[in-house]
């Protein structure tokens, strides 16, 4: 039986490393998407310096049409928390009308705490939500939980939900230093 299944954790818990070795693990035979990487448009990377080609998301791509043209065995999508409400809802039609399995991996929250619009969906639709193992660590040691936009040393709260390649200004947190605004 396939499945949708959403991987999910903070900044640095190895979401992409984890997305590339499992398509590694498979053979390689699947097709990769992301939206938004780092590292810029069609390219999954991770920390650690992995890297892999992939199809870059746009907002007008139909996902389940690309995949039905693909004939891909499975499924990887990094950066899922940047896919649309529709965008989302192609990729469970792909898992219930292809029988292909769909991995995505994403944060959840954005740096005001609030659910991304990709992540709201995966967890409405996804078969099996699990959070990594590898976890990401505040400043204080605990489990971190929460990304914060930081400039200047000061978290701040406002301004575009998106921010991408300002790695520099995130910091991940536990919740307790969160929600004090603490980084």
């Amino acid at each position: 039986m396939a499945e949708l299944k959403y991987f999910t954790g903070s900044m640095n818990s190895g979401k992409s490393t984890m997305a590339l070795q499992e398509h590694h693990s498979r053979g390689g035979e699947g097709v990769l998407y992301t939206k938004q990487d780092r590292a810029g448009a069609g390219i999954i990377s991770s920390r650690l310096g992995l890297e892999s080609p992939a199809v870059e998301v746009g907002d007008d791509l139909d996902l389940y049409d690309d995949i039905a043209d693909r004939k891909a065995p499975y499924v990887i999508c990094d950066e899922a928390q940047f896919l649309s409400y529709k965008q989302v809802g192609q990729l469970a039609g792909v898992v219930d009308g292809m029988r292909i399995d769909v991995y995505c991996y994403g944060i959840l929250t954005d740096f005001q705490g609030q659910l991304f619009p990709g992540s709201k969906r995966l967890v409405e639709l996804a078969d099996k939500i699990e959070v990594l193992p590898v976890s990401a660590r505040c400043w204080c040691g605990g489990r971190a939980t929460h990304n914060a936009r930081v400039v200047d040393g000061v978290m701040i709260y406002e301004g575009e939900q998106v921010h991408i390649g300002g790695n520099e200004s995130y910091a991940t947190l536990c919740r307790h230093h969160f929600m004090a605004g603490v980084a």
